[in-house]
């Protein structure tokens, strides 16, 4: 397929700032690969120093295969092409001396962070979780805003922020000592870094000679900053993004990103993407009239050459099951009279807890599907605690490892016996593990402290040692030693949870000894080697999933952006539902509408919605009018059914008793016949 002229426009300029507005379905990534190879083949550019970022290791993979198809492989794995922070961890990685960090630094993700400030934060929290959740959220928003804890502790008026602002100091200063990193640091420490070295910053500024950023209407300040930086001596980049797409505020992202572009760099260059290759015309015209309620700083409107296409169904319901029932006896029967693939289909919803009676009914009816965004076998805590177990086993330097097995299960080791720890190994230039070894430690460490610690790391050592000639017997020594299922019974929120945590940790015993031993199809494989394959499992497990026939997709529409399908049900069109409740009490119902769009624009023949007169939100039967988005739409282009007919199960009671009476009516009136 050929580029369109604004294609071609957006790939051929190439001497100053650009900014290229793609809306949905228009070739963006066709546009960032083209571009790439235009400024290699055409433009004297060398492949190592062109970086292109985007913000899901999913997209950045689909754009190293495609540029790999235009340049071939050897030069598509020398351009920078990563997510945002995949580049900010490069530029820690090369610079970690300047940042005063030890090179062999570690990573928390957020089962790790949450663990650790429950314990940071259990004498003001008193381990509550949405406060517990909203502490997270205010330390990553401080994180994105460039804010360190001291002026955190500076800028909080109110008693939680002040509680928050507190528990956010303690837990970097947690981190520091023990050389460990969170995700948000990503940006953060490289931000900071060439903000205040110019030494370092130049260097990265003459490595990138050319910049290119996908999704940029999902940048943060921090991110934003961070590739200002880059890109601030030369101006040459090209920044694609879509106002209309932007739905993650609640991660930072922040649209008028785009204003700021325009602001900061004069000479800016615009240029619209708005023929869509994906949908019909008529579902393009609903999209573009829904946001055109939205204020914009660009217009842009986006048209098909495609057909006209079917009308837009709208499926009103009594209730959540009627809704299930509706929408998959509706999805079936087109399934068998068109004959296609249940992967064309997708039913889309704005929280997770909706897929729950269309699982239901899928299941009932023995249809496939899956969900997106469900916790797969080893990212559940149980196994990542011995998979960190068995990782210390085979490579006592991993500190992320240590710092999650050493209070799992609780063993009395304080914060501050690990931050001491953590100086210590710090100033030896070793492992955590190595340096409760270390006859220097009792400088910093003494009494109970230093005892409960070595006692645990002996033993460690013990096990090891035992792994070497029975990995098998280490592992049962390792589970009975810790005594970890009475752990799983104390921990977990009922007996139900700890039962199936108990069986999923007896699956891995399982998995491991077959692995240990070897059959027909594969080779015995070492400890090791079985720890790195479980280590590389969920990733191929998701990999897995996402590429399955011949199954229904649910997932929430924040999850389906960037995807496409032939068929899809948007359920739940309801005031307090699309919109939610929250967006409409705080007034930005602006972003809402976004995501309605983003849920639109993922259809590509066909688009239903759906809505209940009456459904069960907090534990209690709410009545919710139809979403103000549906008004919004062509009322020529929907086609209602069953509009004025559907009844409340209130109303079916009275419907029936009514018929009663009038059958006994009849009946005494044959009687007096």
């Amino acid at each position: 397929m050929h580029l369109n002229t604004s294609q071609q426009n957006a790939v051929e300029f190439v001497t100053g700032p650009c900014l290229v507005l793609a809306g949905a379905g228009s070739g963006k990534t066709r546009v960032i690969i083209h571009k790439i190879t235009h400024l290699i083949n055409q433009c004297g550019y060398q492949d190592r120093h062109i970086a292109a970022v985007t913000f899901t290791n999913k997209a950045a993979r689909e754009m190293k295969e495609r540029a790999a198809q235009h340049l071939g492989s050897q030069a598509a794995r020398r351009i920078m092409i990563s997510t945002l922070h995949t580049l900010g961890l490069d530029i820690i990685k090369n610079e970690y001396q300047a940042l005063g960090i030890k090179k062999n630094f570690s990573l928390f993700d957020d089962q790790d962070q949450l663990s650790i400030l429950k314990d940071l934060s259990e004498k003001w929290l008193k381990k509550d979780k949405d406060l517990l959740k909203q502490l997270v959220s205010s330390i990553a928003n401080w994180k994105h805003n460039l804010i360190n804890p001291d002026q955190a502790v500076a800028l909080a008026f109110s008693e939680r922020d002040k509680i928050f602002a507190h528990c956010y100091h303690l837990y970097d200063s947690h981190l520091k000592p023990c050389n460990v990193l969170d995700f948000d640091d990503l940006i953060l420490l490289p931000t900071l870094l060439l903000q205040k070295n110019r030494e370092v910053l130049e260097r990265w500024q003459q490595r990138i000679n050319y910049l290119l950023v996908d999704e940029y209407q999902d940048t943060n300040k921090s991110q934003y900053e961070l590739l200002k930086l880059l890109i601030r001596k030369k101006s040459l980049f090209t920044m694609v993004g879509d106002d209309d797409q932007s739905i993650y505020s609640w991660r930072g992202a922040r649209p008028q990103n785009l204003m700021l572009l325009k602001e900061d760099f004069p000479g800016l260059h615009i240029i619209k993407l708005e023929q869509n290759y994906r949908s019909s015309q008529r579902i393009l015209k609903s999209a573009n009239m829904l946001i055109a309620n939205n204020p914009h700083i660009f217009k842009k409107k986006l048209f098909s050459e495609l057909s006209y296409g079917e009308e837009l169904k709208i499926l009103t319901a009594n209730h959540e099951d009627d809704e299930a029932e509706q929408v998959v006896g509706e999805l079936i029967a087109h399934h068998f009279i068109n004959k296609t693939s249940y992967s064309d289909y997708a039913i889309l919803y704005r929280g997770n807890h909706q897929s729950r009676t269309f699982e239901k009914m899928l299941l009932q009816k023995h249809i496939p599907y899956s969900i997106s965004g469900n916790t797969s076998f080893f990212s559940r805590p149980e196994i990542k605690d011995l998979l960190a177990y068995l990782r210390i086993l085979t490579n006592p330097d991993d500190d992320r490892a240590f710092l999650r097995i050493i209070n799992t299960p609780r063993r009395e080791i304080g914060l501050t016996t690990l931050q001491k720890l953590g100086y210590w190994a710090n100033h030896r230039a070793i492992s955590l593990f190595r340096a409760s070894f270390d006859l220097g430690l009792r400088q910093t460490l003494r009494g109970r402290g230093l005892e409960t610690l070595q006692s645990f790391t002996s033993w460690m050592q013990k096990v090891s040692i035992l792994s070497e000639q029975d990995p098998m017997a280490a592992l049962h020594d390792l589970i009975y030693g810790i005594d970890y299922k009475k752990w799983l019974l104390e921990t977990a929120v009922n007996p139900q949870a700890a039962d199936m945590r108990i069986k999923n940790v007896n699956q891995l015993i399982v998995w491991m000894k077959e692995m240990l031993q070897g059959n027909n199809i594969s080779e015995a494989m070492t400890l090791t080697q079985v720890v790195t394959q479980f280590t590389m499992r969920d990733m191929m497990a998701k990999s897995e999933n996402a590429n399955s026939v011949e199954r229904v997709q649910l997932m929430t529409i924040h999850a389906s952006k960037g995807l496409e399908f032939l068929y899809v049900y948007i359920v739940g069109m309801e005031e307090g539902v699309l919109p939610h409740h929250s967006s409409i009490s705080t007034n930005t119902v602006d972003e809402e509408r976004r995501l309605a769009y983003v849920g639109i624009t993922r259809a590509q023949k066909k688009l239903v919605f759906t809505l209940c007169r009456e459904r069960r939100q907090y534990g209690s039967l709410v009545r919710n009018k139809p979403s103000r988005f549906l008004s919004e739409l062509p009322q020529e282009d929907l086609k209602w059914n069953k509009k004025d007919s559907v009844i409340s199960p209130h109303d079916v009671l009275l419907k029936r008793q009514k018929s009663i009476a009038n059958i006994r009516e009849i009946l005494k009136n044959i009687k007096k016949i």
